[in-house]
């Protein structure tokens, strides 16, 4: 992890890289980011943006577009996570690097005030809807040798290992026990499922 110093120096080079962009591109840069934030997009087309500057004329090497679009992508979703204010978002980015121009800062408080409240909202909606996806699920059966949901041993059970994708993107897995007929009605809650999806 890199000391506060450093940290701050990465987050000066990136302002300064910023820094020589037109308004204009920077504007473009940032609608790119926003409509993404804003579920209208599924994601930031880098290569587009690249291509962008090389017809004005700006040479960007890819690392530094990268770090560009990173920076911006995580100042936006921060300020929709905490919504902020446009003259929040600007004083937060003071706060960060002395070397703002003040024209940038003015495109960034516009663009954030115009489409701050929409990012905020489509942050909520994705944290509403957020669970984890089932990629992958295995069963099988097993005699009880002792277990507090069986009353005899012997009794037959079946063991479910999911394996389940979390909106982080990392994959779990999560195990049940399952007596035969907690096990027969999870299969006909799953058939039930599957003729409403049917209709769907």
């Amino acid at each position: 992890m890199p000391a506060a110093g450093e940290e701050s120096c990465g987050v000066n080079n990136i302002v300064e890289t910023i820094c020589r962009l037109s308004p204009d591109l920077v504007a473009e840069v940032c609608q790119h980011i926003l409509t993404y934030l804003q579920g209208q997009t599924r994601g930031v087309d880098s290569a587009e943006i690249s291509d962008r500057f090389q017809r004005t004329g700006v040479s960007l090497d890819h690392e530094a577009l990268q770090n560009v679009i990173r920076f911006l992508l995580l100042t936006f979703r921060s300020a929709g996570k905490r919504n902020l204010s446009g003259d929040d978002l600007v004083s937060c980015l003071e706060e960060g690097s002395n070397k703002w121009p003040k024209g940038t800062l003015q495109v960034l408080h516009r663009l954030w005030s115009e489409h701050g409240a929409l990012v905020h909202a489509q942050q909520d909606v994705q944290a509403t809807l957020s669970i984890g996806q089932l990629v992958e699920m295995q069963w099988k059966l097993g005699m009880a040798v002792g277990s507090d949901t069986c009353r005899s041993l012997n009794s037959p059970y079946v063991t479910l290992l999911l394996k389940i994708v979390e909106p982080s993107g990392q994959i779990s897995q999560r195990s049940l026990e399952l007596t035969i007929p907690q096990f027969q009605n999870f299969h006909k809650q799953f058939k039930e499922m599957a003729a409403v999806m049917e209709t769907v």
